[in-house]
């Protein structure tokens, strides 16, 4: 749509956790060094919280990549309805672990097996649960269990749970207690500064094919930053409208007043920094007819604002 506009190969602002786009800021590296050390170390159970939109599941995506080129087996949990049957359920299958009986005590047992075997094998298993503040406080403790399949002297399961500072609040229950003691490392996302942006931004746009020409003015990126307050996910929004908004006015690079007028248009100018990260659309889980819908919409609204450029109100026929 805009990308031959602006020089690009492709949008560089898109709204799904593509790892390829991790921008890695000291506090994401530190992320990422401290769940790469855990699952080496076998520490078993480690933590990784953040504000909504800060990008933990690019994070968690671009670790799943390191995994499998490693060979560590994996199983992703996303959906944060699972009960406790489902879970385990879902769990065997995503490892690939055949088993005929569905009853707790043999899939456990299979568990088990798979886990020993893989492990004298010198493999290395991981589970990564994400949205795990969601998760009710019955299935937190099924997923504590699991790390019950243990040697006398190592984890056989590595597990990350993922989630929302909530997560943490919901840890410090006392019925959590025991699931709460076994987190051996702690890793955090945090927000953009406004540093961090300008990298962030140009980082992007170098991934999508950028050939050096400037594509946001130095104040629309500043613009972006305050209406976003460092949240990833927001950036994304603002800069991938603002770039639509530029390519139907024909105006490169992208001045702050095209930004501005996104942001009015999503109301962020009214929305406090705690809840913004709810204002975009969120990346987790999103089905790939979801993806669609936006882009669609996303050029229907190009070609109404072509429209209304051509034809002023008073031309048009009421």
């Amino acid at each position: 749509m805009y990308e031959r506009f602006f020089g690009l190969r492709e949008s560089p602002f898109k709204v799904n956790p593509d790892p390829r786009y991790l921008f890695l800021t000291g506090q994401t590296q530190e992320a990422l060094a401290g769940l790469t050390y855990g699952i080496q170390n076998r520490k078993g159970f480690i933590l990784l919280t953040g504000e909504v939109g800060t990008g933990k599941t690019t994070l968690l995506n671009r670790l799943l990549d390191w995994l499998r080129g490693q060979r560590v087996a994996t199983a992703f949990v996303f959906n944060s309805k699972f009960t406790e049957s489902q879970l385990l359920e879902y769990v065997m299958a995503d490892f690939g672990i055949p088993c005929e009986s569905r009853e707790k005590s043999q899939m456990l047992m299979r568990l088990n097996q798979w886990l020993l075997d893989r492990y004298r094998a010198g493999g290395s298993t991981v589970l990564i649960v994400d949205e795990a503040q969601n998760l009710s406080s019955d299935v937190l403790e099924e997923i504590r269990l699991l790390t019950n399949l243990e040697t006398s002297t190592e984890k056989l399961l590595q597990i990350i749970l993922s989630g929302q500072p909530e997560l943490e609040e919901k840890l410090k229950s006392l019925h959590l207690r025991q699931l709460r003691q076994r987190i051996t490392l702690r890793c955090r996302t945090a927000p953009l500064s406004l540093e961090e942006t300008y990298g962030y931004v140009a980082e992007r746009l170098r991934i999508a094919g950028s050939n050096g020409e400037p594509v946001f003015s130095k104040e629309a990126i500043e613009t972006v930053h305050s209406y976003a307050h460092g949240i990833p996910r927001v950036v994304n929004l603002l800069c991938e409208h603002s770039l639509i908004n530029a390519y139907v006015d024909h105006v490169r690079p992208v001045p702050a007043h095209t930004v501005e007028e996104v942001a009015r248009e999503f109301q962020l100018d009214e929305v406090p920094a705690s809840e913004l990260a709810s204002a975009a659309p969120s990346r987790t889980g999103q089905p790939a007819d979801h993806q669609v819908l936006l882009q669609e919409v996303s050029e229907l609204l190009v070609q109404l604002r072509e429209i209304t450029t051509r034809y002023p109100a008073q031309e048009r026929k009421p």
